[in-house]
């Protein structure tokens, strides 16, 4: 096993850590993963604090919520997260540069999405022109 891997393995961490871990990649605080769960708060805490575990139905709605394999929330196998080292090369100039990137293809998809529809446009009014004729 890669230290990417066995960070949230069964010998390093429990389900409560895995879910923890989990809430916190997918960018929800604990009462947002509570609410859309339909569970309290407490409940929710319970979990992450290794008190208690959820049933096998919030097991898999969590696993939905939160875009990990059910297997790897329980067991800690299988594809996960990666480790919190592996996004230590980050920087906020990488960040940046991949907003631009992304703005500039939001703009390109506009563009390619305006010439579809004038494209469709023509092809109705040819197609009325033909079926008048």
């Amino acid at each position: 096993m890669t230290d990417a891997t066995d960070w949230y393995g069964p010998e390093s961490a429990t389900f409560g850590d895995r879910l923890a871990a989990a809430r916190d990649a997918a960018g929800m605080d604990a009462e947002t993963l509570a609410r859309r769960l339909g569970v309290r708060l407490k409940t929710l805490q319970d979990w992450e604090n290794d008190i208690s575990e959820p049933r096998a139905n919030r097991l898999q709605m969590l696993s939905g919520l939160l875009d990990v394999p059910m297997a790897w929330l329980i067991t800690g196998e299988g594809e996960g997260l990666p480790s919190p080292e592996a996004h230590e090369g980050t920087t906020p100039a990488d960040i940046a540069e991949t907003l631009l990137e992304l703005r500039a293809l939001r703009g390109d998809i506009r563009m390619a999405g305006d010439r579809l529809a004038r494209l469709e446009k023509r092809l109705r009014q040819l197609l009325r022109e033909r079926a008048d004729t």
